[in-house]
């Protein structure tokens, strides 16, 4: 298999005509592509950088002309839960052309998203990266070949994969960015790169704040992990008998 990680920009994709114009972001939990009436169903989480921004976010993407259905599931503060309907986009008809498909959740923010997709040969990427040219920009973040080993490695440990996926949800959008920052900042080298200064200034926020953060993401990412570990080891003793 083929993963590729880009950073897609559609000019057909609501959501990411809404992030373009508001200040939100979303994070797709599950997506059902409906081949039949060429319609894609997702669950989505969307983070607003402030309550306003979320009701502004939410009433842009019900109104778009190219959302075809939205429901609102749950909703708090600047943070919601929505489930969403919209037409295939070109890059997805040029994925689906291909033999391509989804491996990881999209994250779409600031105009672009995120994408995660497999293809079964070097042929089809190449194929669908070309044709991807043809009404997208985008940019390759990551190209690797998985051996049938690490592919059977992964389908092996896909609980433990999924425990760290769910720590990863959990973050909220300051948890995430904090984390991130720290780590590309050198927090987390010796001697460090970054203090909580540094991320206090960046976030605009006091040091208490700032370590507030950077404790309440690494306490919802390490319990993921712990309880990964333990998954792994019990996978590793049925395959084993």
């Amino acid at each position: 298999m083929i993963s590729v990680t880009m950073d897609m920009v559609q000019y057909d994709c609501p959501y990411i005509d809404v992030t373009d114009d508001v200040d939100v972001s979303f994070h797709t939990m599950h997506w059902d592509f409906n081949t039949a009436q060429q319609e894609l169903e997702t669950r989505i989480l969307v983070t607003g950088n402030d309550r306003g921004a979320l009701t502004n976010g939410l009433n842009a993407l019900q109104n778009h002309e190219g959302t075809l259905g939205f429901e609102l599931l749950s909703r708090r503060e600047d943070t919601a839960v929505i489930k969403s309907f919209i037409g295939q986009t070109n890059a997805m008809r040029t994925i689906r052309k291909h033999d391509g498909y989804i491996t990881g959740p999209f994250r779409i923010s600031d105009g672009s998203e995120l994408w995660s997709v497999g293809f079964d040969t070097a042929d089809n990427t190449d194929n669908a990266l070309a044709d991807l040219e043809i009404g997208n920009d985008f940019r390759v973040e990551s190209r690797n070949a998985t051996s049938f080993e690490d592919y059977l490695d992964v389908i092996q440990h896909l609980g433990a994969t999924k425990s760290v996926l769910d720590g990863c949800r959990e973050l909220s959008e300051i948890e995430r960015r904090t984390l991130q920052k720290a780590v590309d900042g050198g927090y987390f080298r010796t001697p460090r790169d970054a203090t909580l200064g540094t991320l206090a200034e960046a976030f605009d926020v006091s040091k208490t704040a700032a370590s507030k953060n950077l404790r309440r993401a690494e306490g919802k990412i390490l319990r993921r992990v712990v309880a990964a570990l333990s998954d792994i080891d019990e996978e590793n003793d049925l395959n084993r008998e």
